[in-house]
């Protein structure tokens, strides 16, 4: 068997060092081309001498000197980059196959434009890039031939549910609806006049699953599912109106299709992300991810219940933006992405992440988005007016 080549972008976060697992799981059909971080310099290096890497990126400029310190003392061969053109090269090298988009939020967005621009088979967790630029992301791709496999287990959830003609629409394949689940998070039975209480460190605590910061937060908030929401809707050509979501807290069923004739079918397993990461790696064969079996026989409490809009209106401002389109959804992801890094800084509370949300998408009107240009101009403006929230809420 052939062995394909990986580049991990975000490799030191959750995701990342799930799809480690994986790859380390299948050696005879994958090996690691190239990794790249953040900031995290002595956890990749540590990686790229396990796998013996052939590139590895750091985000941060200013660190390249420390990651080439830090592969010296490894004995580790990697070449070394930095900043947008290293995490460019990791993402369209010409000996890469497959590239998992594992940077979270906005900053992963150039890196995945590229990898689509040079063709790749991509395994998208970094769904900002279909949420901020979704029809210029998936205009790209088809330009140039890049496959788009769903890695959020939602999204895989469904992919795995919906039948190879969806691509013509949902309508034409026999779908009614794509129902995508949602664990609730940590303040499901929370009451609203609590929020105002709660702690990053409370917010991070997923119940169910095992994620970075930032997502946790969204989780919480409920945005994480808006945020889907939109990267559902050009993942698989659906109209605002054939998605639902439905609040399903023991997060077993991870989203569900459902079609014409009255089925509806559901992908089910363990909460462990190297499910769908097996998956989309594979696609369309079937590879060990190392996750336990379901015992359905345990499985006596599955329960569902519509979202709470009023609590929880995070969800309610991207149904919003995917409604309005064009540049909505690219205020949205920009202003929370300010509200979170904010909350986790004390800055604000967590019951001011939607206000904060809501009132920059009142305040930026709508305007078209024909390129990767126009997307960065509304997310920067976006973040301004974000960041100019949080100093009066502040002074």
């Amino acid at each position: 068997m052939t062995q394909q080549n990986v580049s991990v972008l975000g490799s030191t976060g959750s995701i990342g060092r799930n799809t480690l697992d994986v790859i380390e799981r299948n050696p005879d059909r994958y090996r690691i081309s190239a990794l790249s971080a953040n900031r995290n310099v002595d956890r990749l290096a540590e990686q790229c001498a396990r796998f013996d890497v052939g590139l590895a990126v750091i985000a941060d400029p200013l660190l390249e000197d420390d990651l080439v310190e830090a592969l010296r003392r490894l004995e580790a061969r990697a070449d070394v980059m930095s900043g947008s053109a290293g995490l460019n090269e990791a993402a369209g090298m010409t000996r890469t196959d497959i590239v998992m988009a594992a940077i979270v939020g906005a900053a992963g967005l150039e890196s995945t434009f590229h990898a689509a621009r040079c063709g790749k088979k991509i395994l998208l967790a970094n769904k900002e890039s279909l949420v901020i630029a979704g029809e210029v992301f998936v205009a790209e791709a088809n330009r140039n031939e890049a496959k788009i496999l769903p890695v959020d287990s939602e999204h895989n959830a469904i992919f795995q549910a919906l039948p190879p003609q969806f691509e013509d629409g949902l309508e034409a394949a026999g779908v009614r609806k794509i129902i995508l689940t949602a664990s609730g998070g940590p303040f499901r039975e929370m009451p609203a006049d609590q929020f105002h209480l709660v702690t990053p460190a409370q917010a991070c605590n997923h119940p169910n699953w095992s994620m970075g910061r930032k997502i946790s937060v969204d989780s919480a908030t409920l945005m994480n599912k808006g945020l889907e929401v939109i990267e559902a809707r050009w993942l698989f050509n659906a109209r605002p109106d054939q998605i639902e979501v439905l609040v399903h807290p023991q997060s077993i069923v991870h989203s569900m299709v459902a079609y014409r004739d009255g089925s509806v079918l559901a992908q089910m397993g363990t909460p462990d992300m190297r499910t769908p990461i097996a998956h989309a790696l594979a696609w369309p064969d079937r590879i060990e991810a190392g996750v336990d079996r379901l015992n359905l026989s345990q499985m006596n409490d599955l329960s569902f219940e519509a979202p709470d809009l009023e609590r929880f209106p995070c969800l309610g401002l991207a149904f919003e933006a995917m409604k309005a389109g064009a540049s909505a959804p690219a205020t949205l992801n920009a202003a929370n992405e300010v509200a979170v890094d904010a909350f986790l800084d004390n800055r604000i509370g967590f019951d001011r992440i939607p206000q904060l949300v809501g009132s920059v998408m009142e305040r930026i009107e709508v305007s078209a988005v024909q390129n990767l240009e126009d997307v960065k101009e509304c997310d920067r403006k976006a973040r301004h007016m974000a960041k100019q929230w949080v100093d009066q809420s502040n002074g």
